[in-house]
Order: structure tokens, then sequence, then C-alpha cells
């Protein structure tokens, strides 16, 4: 465990800067491309800006037509209740005059009840900002309820003291046909303010709409306009430092980054190399803590075969499948331990080695031990294909007197727990079933 790929880095580095070969910075250049982009970001921004304005505009006007929209569906509910509730009664009255019969009164007395709640509910919905026409209206109206409702108590109260000819009387005079009609009239005339309001904030929010569409389709060519001369400009000035840098530059950085892969090569390696010491140095000494120190052991151990095929050649960032399964099973392998492997070439990012070698190195080790190569003569097969972005692996055993284990899905053991995080960690998954001859297991994963 040394240092040494370090000291190489640092020496080879120095040597290029003596040499003179690390150009100066093209700051003429960047500061320019800097200006533009600037100006080209403030132009977005205003786009941006005058876009929500616009949007925000047309919300505005919409939320007004469904405040005027419920505002005035309030106040016609409340005049219709005002013209049934004085119809009601008006029903009661004649009835009642008719018959002498106290029943008859029952819709007058709920006009009156009706008709006082729908008054005082319309004056609150109203409030105090009515425009003047509209207010005179709605003093007419009370006015006229009024004296109908005056009419209609007079008479009741001329029935009940036996005055049937007085009230037929006034009946005939038509003075509260006269008062009624009136009643409805102004009625009307208010509908009709409440109505005409109501079109005009439909108009408003049509009309902010309207404009809305063409304006924001103005932005938006600006938007992509400014976007396509940003990204006129980022070319530019992409070539413009590709033709300031020289080739010592390039072959500096491709050393760089070669020389840093393989001190963190080595530097993972002694890693390794240090975990295994202190595991093994912690269960010295212990039997009792050997079988769990030789399980970690081989984990540790599936990490660097994992680790090794994955970093075989640092100029490439893919690892193959093939080479990934033989490396797990090879510790294990020999003449007796019958392997069939079968698969056509894949290769995987090497992202995939580490999680995937476990995996692997859990199921040689389960079939070590419980399965297949547990016995004389076991089998085991593993085949892979590759279909629409995802691969899928089998693992099948074979072997006589295979008895399945029995499996409480309350509790699992870490070696399930580290396969199923192995899997989650690929974005696939893992299935296991068992067959009268062994284990099936079906790994899953998305290739990119």
């Amino acid at each position: 465990m040394t240092d040494g790929p370090t000291n190489d880095t640092t020496e080879h580095l120095r040597a290029r800067r003596r040499s003179g070969n690390v150009p100066g910075s093209s700051g003429n250049i960047l500061s320019r491309m800097n200006l533009i982009s600037i100006a080209l970001l403030v132009v977005v921004a205003a786009a941006l800006f005058g876009s929500l304005a616009l949007v925000f505009s047309t919300i505005e006007a919409e939320r007004g037509e469904r405040r005027q929209a419920e505002h005035t569906a309030q106040v016609l509910d409340a005049l219709n209740t005002l013209v049934a509730s004085t119809t009601d009664g008006e029903t009661g009255q004649r009835g009642f005059f008719i018959t002498s019969d106290q029943r008859y009164l029952a819709p007058y007395r709920s006009g009156r009840a009706m008709y006082r709640s729908a008054l005082t509910r319309l004056e609150h919905d109203l409030g105090d900002d009515l425009p003047t026409a509209q207010r005179d209206t709605l003093r007419e109206i009370e006015r006229l309820g009024d004296h109908k409702w005056r009419e209609l108590d007079e008479t009741i109260a001329q029935i009940g003291r036996g005055d049937v000819v007085g009230v037929h009387v006034r009946i005939l005079s038509d003075e509260g046909q006269v008062v009624m009609t009136e009643f409805r009239g102004a009625v009307e005339r208010f509908e009709a303010v409440e109505r005409d309001r109501l079109f005009a904030a439909r108009t408003s929010s049509a009309t902010a709409e309207a404009r809305v569409l063409p304006a924001l389709l103005i932005l938006f060519v600006m938007i992509v306009i400014a976007l396509g001369l940003s990204l006129w400009q980022v070319t530019r000035a992409a070539r413009a430092e590709s033709a300031a840098a020289n080739a010592a530059t390039i072959a500096e950085a491709r050393d760089r980054a070669d020389l840093l892969a393989r001190e963190l090569n080595h530097r993972v390696k002694n890693l390794f190399a240090v975990i295994l010491a202190i595991v093994r140095m912690t269960g010295k000494g212990d039997p009792a803590a050997r079988p769990v120190v030789d399980r970690i052991s081989q984990r540790i151990h599936a990490l660097v075969i994992a680790h090794d095929v994955s970093q075989g050649a640092t100029e490439s960032p893919v690892v193959d499948l093939r080479e990934l399964v033989e490396a797990a099973i090879a510790p294990y392998r020999s003449d007796s331990e019958r392997c069939e492997i079968e698969g056509e070439p894949l290769s995987l990012d090497t992202r995939m080695a580490v999680p995937l070698g476990l995996v692997l190195h859990e199921l040689v080790t389960n079939t070590v031990k419980y399965g297949a190569w547990s016995r004389a003569g076991g089998l085991v097969r593993v085949s892979w294909q590759a279909r629409d972005g995802r691969a899928r692996i089998e693992w099948e055993e074979s072997t006589d007197g295979f008895v399945p284990p029995v499996e409480d899905d309350a509790r699992q053991g870490f070696g399930s727990v580290l396969m199923q995080s192995s899997a989650q960690q690929l974005f696939g998954t893992i299935e296991r079933s068992y067959a009268e001859d062994g284990i099936r297991v079906v790994i899953d994963f998305r290739l990119a």
C-alpha cells in the first residue's frame, strides 16, 4: 500500500508546466462572450416577465368573471325568491278569502317568512357600493313589496273580522294587481342590470384571453430567437476555446485523466486490502466469529472481483457480462461443479458491475452451501438476453434430492436484503422461484 501514483501525477504535471506547454487563457474572447450572454439573458428574462404579466392579467379577468357570475346568481336567486314568496302570499290570501279556511293561509305565512329572508340576503349580497340607478330600483322593489304585503295583511285581517264584502270590493279595485305588476317590473329591471354586468365581465375576460394568445406567441418567438442566438454564441465560444487550445493542452488533460484514474484504482485496491485485513484481525482468535468473518471476506472478495473486471482497462467505460459472471463463479468452480454459461456478447456500464457482482456472489455462495453444488452432480445454468433496452439474466440450478426451503416472508436474511438493494441500484427486479430440481432466479434490469 503506497502512494506512488500520487507522486507520479504531481511530478508529471509539474514537468508539463515547466515545459511551457500550458497556454494562457483566452480572456478577451470570453469577456465578449459573457457580455453577449448577459444581454441575451436580459432579453429572455424580459420575455418571461412579459409572459407572466399577460397570464396574470388573463387569470385576474377570469377570476373577475367568476366572481361576477357567482354574485349575479345569488342576486337573481334572491329576486326570484321575492317574486315567488309574494305570489305565494297572494295565493294564500285568495284561498282564505274564498273558503275562510285557516289552512289556506299556509302559503301566505311561509311566503312572508321567505320574503323577509330573501330581502335581507339581497341587501347583504349587493353591499353599499351600488350605482345610483340600481340603488333606486332596489328601493322601489322594497317599497312595492312592502306595499303588497301590507295589502295582503290588511285583507286577511278583514276576512278574520268577517268583513268579506269590504275585502271583495278591495280585490275588485285592482289595487293589488297594479302593485304586483309594478313590483315584477322593478324586479325585471334589476335583473337586466345584473345580467348586463355579468355580460360586461364575460366580455372583459374574453378580450383578455384573445389578447394574451397572440402576445404569448410573439413572446415565445422572442424567446426562441434569444435561445437560438445564445446557442450560437455558446457554439462560437466553444470553437474559439478549441482554437485557442493547442495539442499540448489536450495531451496534458488526457494524461491527467489517465493518471488520476490509475491512482483511484490503486487506492481502491488498497482500501479493499485494508478492509479485509481489519475484518480478519477482528475475528482472529475467536472461533465463533470465523463463519461471519469468512462470509464478510467472501463478499468483499466479490467486490474486488467486480472492481477488477470493471477497471480492467481505464479507457473502456463498459464491462463484459460474460467476464463478470465467470469472475464471480471462478473461485468456487471445479471439475465436480458443472456450470453452463450461455448468452450473446453484452456490454454493461461499469457502474452496474459492483451491484451485479454482489448479486452473482450471493447466488454462487448459496448454491455452494444449499443448492446444486452442495451435492454431487449438481448443475448451474446461467443465461441472458437483451431486448428493448433491458437485460434479463436467468440463473437455474438442477440437482437430485432438492428440497425447497421454508421461507419466512416476515424475516429476510442479510443476503436477500443485499440482493434486493443491489437490484434497486440496477433499477431492476429479482424474482426467485423453486422447481422440483432446484431454484430459479430471474434478474431483470434496464441497460441505459
